[in-house]
């Protein structure tokens, strides 16, 4: 099986809308998710439906063999200098250009130009922080690349439809790509996402950042995949590093968590105060970037499936191009508000909705809601449970029948 024949159908058609726009494309995302991937279907699209020729393309992968020896600008310049030499439009891809010190130099001269499509990958959310998202506001655009979803997973595989052995492989194994040239080897797979973990860790935060308590480190990354879908804050993970006789100030916490997501390895979900209208400050729900990454790195099979779900359910709204808070109405919760626009779509996730009991428990919350927004509770109970205008999904039906 190989992942490179699964065509991102979504992320490519989001460069094609921004194809030839005087726009810096910026790609971003965990290691081993498909940036490289990626950008080789998107130099096959501008070749074959886009009729450019290969001399007018110039792709660069950074963390690659042949090009270990541009590590600064003026090497990255100098290795261009052939295709900035051609007349008329210039394709430029760039992958993992963090590797280059001082890119946003030349960037951002490139750009100024005006005769360059520039698209560029990497690994760190905080690519463009500080001075120079100033300098290219308005300049570029981000989208960040996620795991295989579900439906790109039974793809892979020849699978047309949902098959509950699957679904459950892959909420255990996740959908980091490389598993899946050793699909039927379980073991090799857990050996792969440790190995895919521990390289995030070394060279996205604890080289990056100059980490020396890596286990400190480690021991929040345990507490964050071993809390998914739950709310927390700095101060209950610095008690809990202090419970295991480590101690650590609160705002060495907020700094390590903070590195965690700028790898993608995380995610803090901010809470919504529906009546109050305003985001609340204090207290986020941890949600994992891959779930499979997740069961390796704590050893285990597909334990605490409720919280699985719902992160499963969370990324696949991440795909979707949603921002997602926490909703709070009053004294209820609701996991997911999801918003595009002027769209705004509630979501309430349960492993079953096995008594009259949970089944109030997870309506009554949207019931509650006075708006017209659509509703909707996702549950592994095949019946349908719909009532009072919310609607009740299978989970892996709704992955796949709104997949893009």
């Amino acid at each position: 099986m190989n992942e490179k024949n699964v065509i991102r159908k979504g992320y490519l058609n989001q460069l094609k809308a921004w194809l030839n726009t005087p726009l810096i494309k910026i790609i971003t995302g965990m290691r081993r998710v498909g940036k490289s991937t990626l950008m080789e279907q998107w130099v096959n699209y501008l070749q074959r439906e886009e009729g450019i020729h290969s001399r007018q393309i110039l792709f660069i992968p950074c963390d690659s063999l042949e090009n270990t020896e541009l590590q600064h600008w003026k090497q990255l310049e100098e290795h261009i200098s052939p295709l900035a030499k051609q007349t008329g439009p210039k394709y430029l891809l760039i992958d993992e250009i963090q590797h280059i010190e001082g890119w946003e130099t030349l960037i951002t001269a490139l750009h100024r130009e005006g005769s360059w499509d520039l698209y560029i990958t990497g690994s760190n959310s905080d690519m463009l922080s500080g001075e120079l998202a100033t300098r290219l506001s308005g300049r570029y655009v981000q989208m960040q690349i996620f795991p295989f979803s579900y439906s790109e997973h039974l793809e892979i595989l020849g699978i047309k439809e949902h098959q509950s052995e699957e679904f459950m492989k892959y909420l255990q194994f996740g959908g980091i790509p490389v598993l899946y040239h050793i699909y039927d080897e379980d073991s090799m797979k857990h050996q792969i996402l440790e190995a895919v973990y521990n390289t995030i860790i070394l060279k996205d935060i604890i080289e990056r950042h100059k980490i020396r308590n890596v286990d400190l480190l480690e021991r929040i990354v345990s507490y964050y995949m071993d809390n998914i879908g739950n709310i927390s804050n700095a101060k209950k993970i610095a008690d809990y590093c202090k419970s295991q006789r480590i101690s650590v100030g609160v705002e060495t916490v907020q700094n390590y968590m903070k590195y965690l997501e700028t790898c993608f390895i995380m995610h803090r979900v901010r809470r919504n105060d529906l009546k109050g209208k305003r985001i609340l400050e204090v207290n986020e729900k941890l949600f994992c970037n891959d779930t499979g990454l997740r069961n390796a790195v704590l050893r285990r099979k597909t334990q605490d499936i409720g919280a699985l779900l719902e992160n499963l359910v969370y990324l696949e709204l991440l795909r979707r191009g949603y921002h997602i808070t926490v909703g709070y109405y009053g004294e209820w919760e609701i996991d997911f508000v999801a918003e595009k626009g002027s769209q705004r779509e509630y979501y309430q996730v349960s492993y079953l909705l096995a008594s009259e009991e949970t089944i109030n428990r997870e309506f009554r919350p949207l019931e509650a809601v006075d708006d017209n927004f659509p509703k909707y509770i996702l549950s592994m109970d095949q019946i349908d449970l719909s009532r009072n205008g919310i609607i009740h999904r299978s989970i892996p039906r709704w992955l796949l029948d709104k997949a893009p």
